[in-house]
């Protein structure tokens, strides 16, 4: 389990990646050769499993989001191939292994509807085992973060070791 100032490092960092360990210290009242012992030790465990900058997709023309559920062809003892396969595309920003007649929810992020068609045609299309797709295309996003939920939250090793 996580203490509560774990937790409270831990939301420090979600926020804001770049809070220096003094910074993070202060806020904690701790040291902050602790708070950086706290840190290489949530790092260690997997807790902390990276540091990620969030750039603005406008500004790079990817304004365009859409969700893709695929249906595989795959057999069930070739595990997740196809999966694989997509996540390897770089714009698509997430891969999910799902429940019911779809086998993948993917999320992508492209300039526009035309590169949208591209990717469906030259990227998903090259796939053998790709047999269907439909597609949902975002037309407003009110919220979107990788953020996770974590006040009150005590976080166990081991569910962060099966995560």
């Amino acid at each position: 389990m996580l203490d509560e100032i774990d937790t409270k490092i831990l939301s420090i960092i979600q926020d804001d990646a770049r809070a220096s360990n003094p910074d993070i210290a202060q806020q904690v009242g701790m040291a902050t050769s602790a708070v950086f012992e706290r840190i290489k030790k949530l790092e260690k465990r997997g807790v902390i499993q990276g540091y990620e900058t969030r750039l603005n997709p406008q500004s790079l023309d990817l304004g365009l989001v859409a969700f893709i559920f695929v249906k595989s062809q795959e057999p069930m003892d070739r595990g997740m191939q196809t999966g694989h396969k997509l996540a390897q595309i770089p714009e698509v920003l997430e891969v999910h292994d799902i429940a019911g007649e779809d086998c993948y929810l993917v999320k992508v992020r492209v300039a526009n509807t035309e590169a949208l068609g591209l990717l469906l045609h030259e990227r998903f299309g090259a796939i053998a085992t790709v047999q269907s797709t439909r597609t949902t295309i975002v037309l407003t996003t009110l919220k979107e973060t990788a953020q996770l939920p974590l006040a009150d939250k005590k976080i166990s090793t081991q569910e962060t070791a099966n995560g």
